[in-house]
């Protein structure tokens, strides 16, 4: 599945790349350039982040919902026990 981007958000990557390459290889590239690198971090790069991100997500969850039962424990029957 293709990554869609916001185009502000491609505006200001394209940007980034750009200053990236000028400041840090003091090489100036172009906006196709720019785009053309985008593209492929986004699209090598990118699912593995994905994946990753997913994959991180859904340990979190689990360890959340395992935790259910400790952190949201109310004694029962307990009215007459505090009398």
């Amino acid at each position: 599945m293709p990554i869609k981007m916001d185009p502000e958000i491609e505006s200001y990557l394209v940007g980034s790349i750009r200053r990236f390459f000028a400041e840090e290889l003091e090489a100036d590239i172009g906006d196709l350039k720019a785009l053309s690198v985008l593209d492929f971090f986004t699209r090598e790069i990118g699912p593995s982040v994905y994946n990753q991100a997913i994959s991180d997500a859904q340990a979190s969850m689990e360890r959340a919902v395992s935790d259910l039962a400790g952190a949201n424990y109310e004694p029962e029957f307990d009215f007459w026990k505090k009398r």
